[in-house]
């Protein structure tokens, strides 16, 4: 399997200037190859090959100061960008989405350059960790966690933030395979995702959502100091970089709990079934945009379905549609407004927590997809055990102790 590990780089003066350098010449690279793509296509009719450009570097450094001073795997990676781009495009249009064309980079969107295949290493050097780049510099680096010894590094992206730090992020193949789902799963969970309460789960367990009201008033406070300065000036730079700060605090936060969260359904169950939520479309709606779009759900199944693969746990993605309508028990549909937190079944009686009774739903729509064990689809009297409480046995605050040590071996990533 192919993983990917982020560590933070420690440059100097010295080093963020010579990265920094480099960083715009591969820009200039990428500007001009666009330049060199949309020109041969005039010329012949049709796109050039990746191969016919990136042919075109060692006569370009003939005449283009600097450019050989840039380690040559790394121009080839700005070549092969241009044409990922491209691809991505092309993906979009046969989607029937309205895309244009590939413009040129300014500075402060082209931000990162990969080594691919060679031309890095990880050393020590006068006590301390390094990462040996050729024809840049050993930047002192932290790994704050070691990388496998099966893992072989096959590339690593050097990317800067807003804020100004630097990162490495290597491409690591892993030479053993992820351990398959068991056939009969034992231990199964239903998760059904909220705004008022994160995560409501089968096992009776409601996980608060993440507070970051404080953060969210520290960056608009930040966001109106740096409306007064005039752009362009010194002072604008520094509250620039001070909101880019706010920014990343907010994102660090809740992607650690993101991270922590899905590490415990993945390592914890056997299967995990979620609602294959249509976030884009939720996003354009005009009423509570903002706290849907706080809450990252599409980042959470994202999490969640990869560690799944990692750890061997069944993932599956169900039909969201009228999970909160349809009785667990029963399955008869009740129309209910928002405000109506509890579900109360007119045909059989059954009555629940509202979100419960969705998450046992979902856990009854993702048996009947997998199908093992289970010899017809009768959800309900499988997911629902007679004696199951149908409210939430315990509840979870985001951020406090007892969640801290119910995720402690999920350490994020």
């Amino acid at each position: 399997m192919y993983y990917a590990y982020k560590y933070r780089l420690n440059p100097s003066d010295a080093h963020r200037d010579e990265l920094d350098r480099h960083r715009d010449i591969c820009r200039q690279l990428y500007n001009h190859t666009l330049y060199r793509l949309n020109e041969y296509q005039d010329e012949h009719g049709e796109l050039p090959s990746m191969t016919t450009l990136r042919s075109e570097l060692p006569d370009l450094k003939k005449w283009w100061d600097g450019l050989s001073d840039v380690y040559s795997k790394v121009l080839q990676t700005v070549v092969e960008r241009l044409f990922d781009n491209l691809k991505g495009l092309s993906k979009l249009k046969e989607n029937g989405y309205g895309v244009g064309q590939l413009k040129w980079k300014p500075p402060r969107e082209f931000r990162s350059l990969t080594y691919s295949q060679s031309g890095f290493k990880l050393d020590k050097k006068g006590g301390q960790t390094v990462l040996s780049l050729s024809k840049l510099a050993d930047i002192p680096i932290r790994l704050h966690r070691a990388i496998p010894d099966d893992a072989k590094p096959k590339q690593v992206t050097l990317k800067k933030e807003p804020t100004g730090e630097w990162f490495a992020t290597f491409g690591v193949q892993m030479d053993r395979e992820p351990p398959q789902p068991p056939e009969n799963p034992e231990k199964c969970v239903g998760i059904d995702v909220g705004i008022l309460k994160y995560a409501h789960d089968t096992d009776g367990t409601a996980v608060g959502s993440l507070d970051l009201s404080d953060e969210r008033e520290r960056l608009e406070r930040e966001q109106r100091k740096l409306s007064r300065k005039q752009h362009g000036s010194n002072n604008y730079e520094k509250q620039r970089r001070r909101v880019a700060e706010c920014h990343a605090d907010l994102r660090r936060k809740r992607r650690d709990f993101l991270h922590k969260l899905s590490a415990y359904y993945a390592r914890e169950y056997d299967l995990v079934a979620v609602e294959d939520l249509n976030v884009k479309g939720m996003m354009e709606s005009p009423s509570n945009s903002r706290n849907t779009a706080s809450a990252a759900w599409r980042t959470f199944l994202s999490l969640v379905e990869y560690k799944c693969e990692r750890e061997g746990t069944h993932f599956i993605a169900v039909n969201p549609g009228g999970t909160t309508k349809e009785c667990a028990s029963c399955g008869v549909s009740t129309d209910k407004p928002l405000w109506v937190r509890e579900h109360s079944c007119p045909a059989c009686g059954f009555e629940a927590d509202r979100d419960s009774n969705a998450a046992w739903n979902i856990l009854s729509r993702g048996l009947e997809d997998v199908g093992v064990g289970y010899s017809e689809p009768t959800p309900v009297e499988t997911a629902l055990p007679v004696d199951t409480p149908v409210s939430a046995k315990r509840v979870v605050e985001a951020g406090s102790p007892t969640l801290k040590e119910r995720t402690a071996s999920a350490v994020s990533e």
